[in-house]
């Protein structure tokens, strides 16, 4: 067998901690791109005047209680009342934009925040609340107003 001229002879405990700090160098850039963090960059603007039309095919979900739609960062829903409700696609938990509806209470997807009909958490991941909007209705046009 033969030796390179210049090898450097190390313990097996430095080899170890030089191998253990390259490869969680190695880790950390190979998955930097692909781990998110628990907060969103993007916090949902506040409507001024939104509006939609509920005869339009994109707004079908608003004709059944419980059912809900998405525009311009505001989840707009149906309650089971039949009460049209709006509120903001910002979590309060974390500021992740995932709120959704779900029967009868906001629901964020990311963390399980749970809020009810007019903003109050229902568990402690939605116990700052959530902006909930002024809704109105006008023939077949529905305004949210902040």
């Amino acid at each position: 067998m033969s030796f390179e001229k210049n090898a450097v002879n190390i313990n097996r405990h430095d080899f170890l901690r030089q191998l253990g700090f390259a490869g969680s160098t190695l880790a950390a850039v190979c998955f930097a791109g692909r781990l998110q963090s628990c907060t969103n960059d993007r916090v949902s603007p506040v409507p001024t005047n939104l509006t939609l039309d509920l005869t339009d095919q994109a707004n079908a979900a608003l004709k059944t209680n419980g059912g809900y739609v998405i525009k311009d960062g505001v989840v707009i829903a149906r309650s089971n009342t039949g009460a049209y409700i709006a509120a903001t696609l910002t979590c309060s938990h974390e500021e992740k934009n995932e709120i959704t509806y779900q029967t009868d209470h906001f629901y964020c997807t990311a963390h399980g925040a749970k809020y009810d009909n007019a903003r109050k958490g229902l568990n402690s991941e939605g116990k700052k609340g959530i902006r909930v909007y002024t809704t109105s209705l006008t023939d077949n046009i529905l305004t949210i107003t902040a």
